[in-house]
């Protein structure tokens, strides 16, 4: 299965595939406890992705057996300290589905529709180089065809943020939702509203500036007060500016560099607002699977929005997989049919996924963001290989 993040936050900067790093960094997989199920090829699939040079991973499932939680490799290069299973970590385009979520509960409440043009809630903003916000529904944002550029594929913004130079210069700046916008707004639309389909992660900052603009509050006090307090995600937050990881939690790794190759660099702390809306939130595996269970058991939406939001359209260059609003399915090579996002993030991989009754979830995350394939690990915990 291929990844359920299309696009990474990390657009285009890093390779796809990379050469494995020394099979030194491979330490024993620690399972914190005992399951009744047999979740023996995940967490190979999970030593694989270690074998390749991923400095560590952190997994929980839960299923009809019950809650397993492991870890395979290292949170520290310099200690050689092992990943916890109460790891919190950078979740990236999960941040997706719970802006997506706060949209389609001010829906609920018959405070705004999906169909509103942007220019409705943010007139002005959506302007320049072909782009028209009055063209642009919020439905459009939330399901990536409004045609609006990604912003984190600007190679400015690139060479600022993604590479070794620009990251150790700028990593501490604050970026506003307005200076991300108007980055893409330098660039021509990638297609008319409607006409295709591109990840962008423009959209959901704009998502995140329409919950604000209807509520009077951030998107980060709304996911607060409408999905992490009433879950009960105490893993879980919405960090702004803070640079840093909240503890309990391992260090994250990354290339700086077009390339999967060359050294390593210790990522951890950055300055999240230049994600935003798109990709800023920190949670821990439990957590992820406590919000996408609720979410798919239509605990968090009414029949109607949750309906809306798993309408999906089909996504090219990913086969068997299909895009909602803020959500993904993906067919699994055994005819399961999983729900859930991905997220990529500067030294962070994360992947939650949950079947459609909410019974099997699995989130996990890679403390790096060049190699391992986050796609084996969801195929086999589902499908057993």
């Amino acid at each position: 299965m291929n990844s359920m993040h299309p696009t990474p936050l990390r657009t285009g900067l890093v390779a796809a595939t990379a050469l494995a790093l020394a099979a030194t960094l491979a330490g024993p997989a620690v399972a914190a406890a005992p399951a009744k199920g047999d979740h023996r090829a995940t967490r190979a699939a999970m030593d694989a992705a270690v074998k390749d040079g991923v400095p560590g991973v952190t997994a929980t499932a839960k299923d009809k057996n019950g809650t397993w939680s492991a870890t395979s490799g290292v949170g520290n290069l310099k200690t050689n300290e092992p990943r916890s299973t109460a790891d919190r970590y950078r979740v990236g385009s999960i941040t997706k589905t719970f802006v997506s979520t706060v949209l389609l509960q001010l829906e609920a409440e018959g405070r705004l529709s999906l169909d509103d043009k942007v220019e409705k809630w943010l007139p002005g903003v959506v302007l320049g180089n072909g782009h028209d916000g009055g063209q642009i529904t919020i439905r459009q944002l939330l399901n990536h065809t409004s045609g609006v550029y990604n912003y984190t594929a600007d190679e400015d913004f690139g060479r600022t943020y993604f590479l070794k130079d620009g990251f150790f210069k700028h990593r501490y700046d604050t970026a506003t939702p307005a200076q991300l916008v108007a980055i893409a707004m330098t660039h021509k639309p990638d297609f008319t509203p409607g006409a295709s389909w591109n990840y962008s992660n423009t959209n959901y900052v704009l998502a995140g500036m329409v919950i604000k603009q209807v509520t009077g509050n951030s998107f980060a006090s709304e996911i607060t007060r409408r999905i992490i307090k009433p879950l009960g995600l105490h893993a879980t937050l919405v960090p702004g500016t803070y640079p840093k990881v909240p503890q309990p939690s391992s260090r994250a790794y990354g290339k700086l560099a077009e390339t999967a190759t060359g050294p390593t660099y210790d990522v951890t702390e950055l300055n999240p607002s230049l994600a935003s809306a798109a990709g800023e939130m920190i949670s821990d595996s439990s957590d992820l699977n406590r919000f996408y269970t609720a979410l798919l058991r239509g605990r968090l939406l009414p029949p109607e929005q949750l309906k809306e939001m798993k309408t999906t359209i089909k996504v090219d260059g990913i086969p068997n997989a299909g895009y909602g609003l803020g959500l993904m399915e993906v067919e699994l090579s055994c005819g399961v049919h999983v729900w859930g996002h991905g997220g990529g993030i500067h030294g962070s991989t994360s992947e939650a996924v949950t079947t459609a009754d909410g019974r099997h979830s699995l989130s996990f995350n890679f403390n790096g963001d060049w190699s391992g394939d986050s796609g084996a690990v969801v195929e086999a915990e589902f499908c057993g290989k």
